[in-house]
């Protein structure tokens, strides 16, 4: 019931994404879009190209006057660096002599050159790292921004964090206060603790001298969810795994990890499993631990999920490693692109996107109705349903 497309290069003329699927009369404006924009932009570490871009949205289809229509949504985010790459990137020929634009062919380790230009018979790079460039994020970005306003409409929240910093970590545990909120928002790599963020902010000033790149681990916290989003039926209705596709999907992202993840390999079950209680006065089942991550079944079980997942340090180095010429055959240095030198902290507001969409999906799955009051009207009848159990 919900579905996106994006589409466009990274030096082109801008991005597009197709949403289909949020139901009619939901509120929405260009402001709810260009704050997440916003903040995908920020974060110690990023590259020249941010200096460049102020990313703002432009709506093509699917609302009037400030509410969704029902009808596929359609944005646009247009590149300001595309009048410096015109030549380049033209999509015809006309009054553009191709011959005299040098293809790229030194692929860089660890990015989707090499494989790409393989897979798609190119002999020049450019036209694989256009589209696999992380610069496809700011149209999802987009695309969650529109999930969240819609998941709000049910008092669902989605919060985000650096968790680690190459090898620097921040506070283990934290709720989502406010408070606590506040000052990640306000950090320029989105973690609590000061002392440690000055610790990674030297790192990353380091690593960039050296023309190198760091990783990192960041998470997302959801709360306020229904019991239920997802199934057990079918192996591609669980929620754990739609979720951890879809933070698989972003750019250098390498693992993912839910609840205690890793951590209860090494423990008995008795010590991991959460126990199940019952709050007679209102409240009904919950549970003293969260080991688990609010996810049990493939199933949402009330508590908040967690989700962590680690990034690779950025494939574009300053500092060229080898690699071979795809025309000579040659051992040369890959060739160098702009980039970020740490992009953890932009990558936690992406998973807060594409982890925004899948539970609109899901909740969209789950409620269903054609219009925004018909889907609130089932979510209230269910959660009456909840509640009396």
């Amino acid at each position: 019931m919900l579905r996106y497309l994006t589409g466009g290069e990274s030096h082109g003329k801008g991005l597009t994404a197709i949403l289909e699927g949020i139901p009619a009369g939901l509120g929405l404006s260009s402001k709810d879009v260009n704050q997440e924009l916003r903040r995908r932009q920020g974060g110690y570490g990023r590259g020249e190209r941010m200096k460049i871009e102020k990313d703002k949205v432009e709506f093509l289809s699917g609302i009037r006057l400030g509410k969704t229509l029902g009808a596929p949504i359609t944005l646009m985010i247009k590149n300001l660096d595309w009048q410096n790459w015109q030549g380049v990137m033209a999509p015809e020929i006309k009054g553009t002599d191709s011959r005299n634009i040098s293809p790229l062919t030194c692929p860089r380790p660890g990015h989707a050159d090499l494989a790409g230009a393989i897979k798609y018979d190119f002999d020049d790079l450019r036209n694989v790292l256009e589209r696999a460039s992380a610069r496809e994020t700011a149209a999802r970005v987009a695309v969650g921004a529109i999930c969240k306003k819609f998941l709000a409409q049910f008092e669902i929240q989605i919060y985000s964090r650096v968790v680690q910093i190459g090898k620097i970590k921040d506070i283990t545990q934290w709720q989502p206060t406010e408070a606590n909120y506040e000052l990640i928002e306000n950090s320029p790599l989105r973690c609590l603790d000061e002392a440690k963020e000055k610790e990674m902010i030297a790192l990353i000033d380091l690593v960039k001298k050296e023309g190198d790149s760091l990783g990192g681990i960041f998470e997302v916290i959801v709360t306020n969810l229904p019991v239920g989003l997802g199934s057990y039926i079918q192996w591609d209705l669980k929620l754990d795994a739609r979720l951890a596709y879809a933070i698989m999907s972003i750019q250098a992202i390498i693992g993912v990890e839910i609840g205690s993840g890793f951590m209860m390999a090494e423990e008995f079950g008795s010590r991991v499993q959460d126990e199940i209680f019952y709050d007679q006065s209102g409240s009904g089942f919950y549970r003293k631990t969260n080991n688990a991550g609010g996810i049990e079944g493939g199933m949402s079980n009330g508590e908040p999920i967690i989700l962590r997942a680690a990034m690779k340090p950025i494939s574009s180095l300053a500092r060229a490693l080898s690699s071979v010429d795809m025309v000579t055959k040659k051992t040369v240095k890959a060739m160098k692109q702009r980039a970020d030198v740490c992009a953890v902290p932009a990558a936690s507001i992406i998973g807060e996107a594409v982890v925004a969409f899948e539970l609109a999906k899901a909740v969209r799955e789950k409620f269903g109705g054609d219009s925004l009051r018909e889907a609130k009207r089932n979510y209230l009848s269910y959660m009456d349903y909840v509640r009396r159990r």
